[in-house]
């Protein structure tokens, strides 16, 4: 069976195809459109197919879409009812619905020879479960999905059993863990459902002085649900309008709202446990990003296991979608990376470096010339294999730096144009993180916060938060050999097994995804050196 999924109807746009329960290639819209989050989530734009992403897709495979079986599309319109009876003021809803409908003939339409009765809706928050429960290497696990909203709910809490999926709680809106954070987000001055990262790095520089108002205002009910009421935001901090400076304020009201999330969080897990007993849970949604959440529930909750899709947000719906349908012919076979985009051959980054008039090598020991570099405190661009699918760069479109000094979280904020309450992450050696960091390991998809050892954070200040955390990526030998590498010739030069690694981007840009991309990023940021697969761009040969 050869299976493509969608997302479409919300923000992130994503495809992703299954062929006969193994996952081929998943990836973003924005990565092809260059346009962060491919859209904005609005009714009007839910008419938007990911369709470069879906080409490249079917390209990958040697598909045309007369080839496809089926297409999941993650959203059932079907469900849909009148948000405005519900609480919810969504202006157009009734056209996103509308739109959702026809996606059958909008694909038709995108792609020549493909037949429009092979779509099949899959419920938006069923497909979130699909891209955990069936992705992760667990054939049972419980599964919490929490978002801003699906088609009227923000939350399925179920149990995986093998391929099937029993739903025991599910959370009608108004009442929306995703939306009270989206709604902060965008009180604090930032854009919501796109910087809700932002408000949880600012949370460490507040202190929860509201925590016992939003614990009447915020709670979890007696089965498996929540209740968020309505929140006057002012009472406890003025609005901020873009651009404008961030006080104390700010920062505790950010604070009390994330360590509540926590709280309830592992109250609706605990109910989700005693329900199914689960060892492991599985979750998605856009909540589940947000890593200093997801260490609380791997340390104070009751599973031996957390594992979180690294696409938690709506882009892992397609992949859900499409393992979904997959399911019905037995369960498919576990995510294997989360490098699943586009890729290009060593002579197709070489190519392209020629026709840009760039002078470069190719050394023999490409770890050593890079780990060299960076023990010379320069700044890597890093682009190496397929592409990663999610928001976390993962050692294959990263800018790198040496973690060991402190000014270089400033400089790569700067590079960026981020703000500077913004960590960068650190990659380690998954043998290594032991001695240094102190959380869930092995943590290869960078969704946990950890406990830097004091010891070591003096050694690596670059990569420490302001509350003494790290959200860190393990780097397993087998599974990143070259990463691996980089590392340990850092190690032999350094003494540090630690590297800084952000994504490989500009602020209110997608992520580096094509060698054009890249080159693009090098001409126009500071970095000192550009390693396209195993070819090296100095900036010193480059502009002279």
């Amino acid at each position: 069976m050869r299976i493509l999924g969608v997302n479409a109807i919300f923000h992130d746009p994503s495809a992703a195809l299954v062929v006969d329960g193994r996952i081929v290639a998943a990836a973003e819209e924005e990565r092809f459109s260059r346009r962060k989050h491919g859209k904005r989530p609005v009714p009007w734009s839910a008419w938007e197919l990911p369709e470069q992403a879906i080409r490249w897709c079917l390209d990958e495979a040697g598909l045309r879409p007369e080839d496809i079986d089926a297409v999941g599309y993650s959203f059932d319109p079907s469900l849909c009812v009148d948000l405005e009876g519900l609480g919810v003021t969504d202006p157009g809803d009734a056209v996103r619905t509308d739109y959702a409908r026809r996606a059958p003939r909008f694909l038709a339409a995108a792609l020549p020879g493909f037949d429009p009765d092979k779509v099949r809706f899959v419920p938006h928050h069923v497909a979130h479960a699909a891209s955990a429960g069936l992705a992760a290497p667990y054939r049972e696990s419980a599964c919490l999905v929490l978002d801003g909203r699906g088609e009227r709910a923000s939350h399925l809490a179920g149990r995986y059993d093998g391929p099937k999926l029993e739903i025991l709680a599910a959370q009608d809106l108004p009442h929306s863990l995703g939306l009270l954070y989206e709604d902060l987000t965008e009180h604090l001055g930032f854009l919501r459902s796109s910087d809700e990262y932002k408000v949880m790095a600012l949370a460490s520089y507040g202190k929860p002085r509201h925590l016992a108002d939003f614990r009447e205002l915020v709670r979890a009910t007696d089965g498996g649900g929540f209740v968020t009421e309505k929140i006057d935001w002012a009472a406890y901090a003025p609005k901020v309008a873009p651009g404008e400076d961030l006080i104390d304020a700010h920062a505790d009201l950010a604070c009390s709202v994330q360590r509540r999330l926590e709280e309830v969080l592992l109250d609706l897990a605990r109910w989700l446990h005693e329900q199914t007993g689960a060892k492991a849970l599985t979750m998605a949604g856009g909540t589940a990003l947000n890593c200093v959440a997801n260490s609380v529930l791997a340390r104070s909750g009751p599973y031996e296991h957390v594992w979180v899709q690294p696409a938690a947000g709506d882009a892992g719906t397609s992949l859900g979608a499409a393992l979904q349908l997959s399911a019905e012919q037995g369960r498919p076979e576990p995510m294997p990376t989360s490098a699943l985009g586009r890729g290009f051959t060593d002579e197709e980054l070489a190519a392209r470096l020629r026709q840009a008039a760039l002078p470069f090598e190719t050394p023999r020991d490409l770890a050593a010339v890079v780990a060299q570099a960076l023990a010379e405190d320069q700044i890597i661009a890093w682009f190496q294999g397929r592409a990663e699918y999610g928001p976390r760069a993962l050692g294959h479109r990263s800018l790198l730096a040496h973690p060991g000094r402190k000014e270089n979280l400033e400089r790569l904020n700067d590079i960026k144009g981020r703000e500077q309450f913004r960590p960068v992450a650190p990659l380690v050696l998954a043998e290594r993180a032991t001695d240094i960091f102190v959380g869930p390991l092995p943590s290869p998809y960078m969704l946990f916060v950890h406990d830097v050892v004091p010891a070591w954070q003096e050694r690596i200040p670059a990569v420490v938060h302001v509350d003494g955390t790290a959200r860190i990526q393990t780097v397993d030998r087998t599974d990143e050999p070259l990463v691996a590498a980089l590392l340990a010739e850092f190690e032999q030069r350094t003494g540090l097994p630690v590297l800084v690694n952000t994504s490989l981007n500009i602020a209110g840009r997608p992520m580096v995804d094509s060698p054009h991309d890249a080159l693009e990023l090098f001409g126009a940021a500071p970095v000192d050196m550009l390693v396209l697969g195993p070819h090296v761009v100095r900036r010193a040969g480059a502009f002279r």
